[in-house]
């Protein structure tokens, strides 16, 4: 993902979701089974291979000419609830002032990848709402329509000590912004509080395992430890 084709305010908003939806994409795409797909609008069903989903959609990518139209803006469906996710999308970016939400079409045929500019708005939109996933499918030979999953059935991440280091990392990259964010805004998502020290944060995950990260004097990551030790002898 690349943040060259988007403003400032979009990127501010939610680069702090990028390690905590880079995280969740990896349990839902797990969840998720490979297979054809249908959907039904009217009844916000989507369903894919053997599974069935409540969603609702954000909006449609046309390869023809790199544009995005968010859900709320389609005449087909816009004041349906299906474009539920997509309205409170805007509702946001009226908040924020972010025109990427809230202009009804979004030109991405200036991005160096207009198709993964479009994964990024996505992206950037699961992570604004919380979405536990979202989908991109194939429409038309020319169009792409995503989803976000609305169903409990769709299960949640949790911090993993383990992973832990490579997460917050692969989120770090994905904007190439403000790694603090990155970090502060994975913990505050999961609900874990962070403690400051003297170079950066201390946390004790969900399991138990203790935490730190360190920060060079340019705002980067220098280290994640995990102190499994310490965590074994509580």
């Amino acid at each position: 993902m690349s943040s060259a084709a988007f403003s400032e305010a979009f990127v501010r908003a939610v680069e702090p979701y990028a390690a905590w939806g880079a995280e969740q994409l990896e349990t839902f795409n797990a969840f998720l089974p490979e297979g054809d797909w249908s959907a039904d609008l009217d009844q916000c069903h989507y369903r894919q291979g053997h599974q069935d989903l409540r969603i609702s959609v954000l909006g449609t990518w046309d390869a023809r000419d790199g544009s995005w139209l968010w859900g709320w803006a389609n005449p087909g469906f816009g004041n349906a609830p299906v474009a539920g996710a997509a309205h409170a999308v805007r509702r946001f970016g009226h908040e924020q002032q972010i025109p990427e939400f809230t202009n009804e079409v979004v030109p991405l045929a200036g991005a160096p990848d207009p198709r993964m500019a479009a994964e990024t708005l996505a992206f950037g939109a699961m992570g604004v709402l919380g979405a536990p996933g979202y989908i991109g499918v194939q429409a038309s030979p020319d169009a792409r329509v995503y989803f976000v999953p609305n169903d409990p059935r769709v299960p949640r991440s949790a911090p993993d000590p383990v992973k832990l280091p490579r997460i917050l990392m692969t989120g770090a990259g994905i904007f190439g912004g403000s790694e603090h964010q990155v970090v502060t805004g994975y913990f505050g998502r999961h609900g874990v509080e962070l403690q400051r020290t003297q170079d950066g944060y201390s946390v004790v995950l969900p399991d138990g395992t203790p935490v730190s990260i360190r920060f060079d004097g340019q705002g980067r990551v220098t280290s994640i430890d995990a102190h499994f030790a310490s965590a074994a002898g509580r």
